[in-house]
């Protein structure tokens, strides 16, 4: 019922967030969307490098750490033979390709880290916490 206002933004601006901060964040939904349950909301993702291949023709190589709070969960994300990783990071793979437009190598480690949840260093790190 509101009238459209004016547009602040040009019309091919699609976000204000850079690409780093959106591929952890569908790394991290990937995660949650296959373990369901099984491995609670501790798990932040950690972009260790971003390399963009701008006009080269190569892919971008995304290296990433995902923290979680117990070993049991680390088992959980690799799954029987890694096939849980591989779903995690073949869908986060697909979806960040459609984003850049382009080729993406997407490397995934599972760490853990107990009771990061609770390190003010770790938020921020993670990117939860900007002060």
């Amino acid at each position: 019922a509101m009238p459209e206002g004016p547009a602040y933004f040009s019309e091919d601006i699609l976000t204000d967030t850079n690409v780093r901060e959106i591929a952890r964040e569908i790394i991290r939904e990937k995660i949650l969307l296959f373990t369901n349950d099984e491995v609670p909301h501790g798990v932040g993702i950690e972009i260790v490098q971003f390399k963009e291949a701008k006009f080269t023709g190569k892919a971008c190589t995304i290296e990433a750490n995902i923290y979680c709070e117990k070993s049991t969960h680390k088992t959980i994300l690799i799954g029987k033979q890694g096939t849980m990783l591989k779903k995690i990071g073949t869908a986060a793979r697909h979806d960040i390709e459609k984003l850049i437009g382009g080729k993406v190598n997407l490397q995934l480690w599972i760490k853990v880290k107990p009771d990061w949840r609770n390190s003010p260093s770790m938020l921020k790190e993670l990117g939860f916490r900007n002060d």
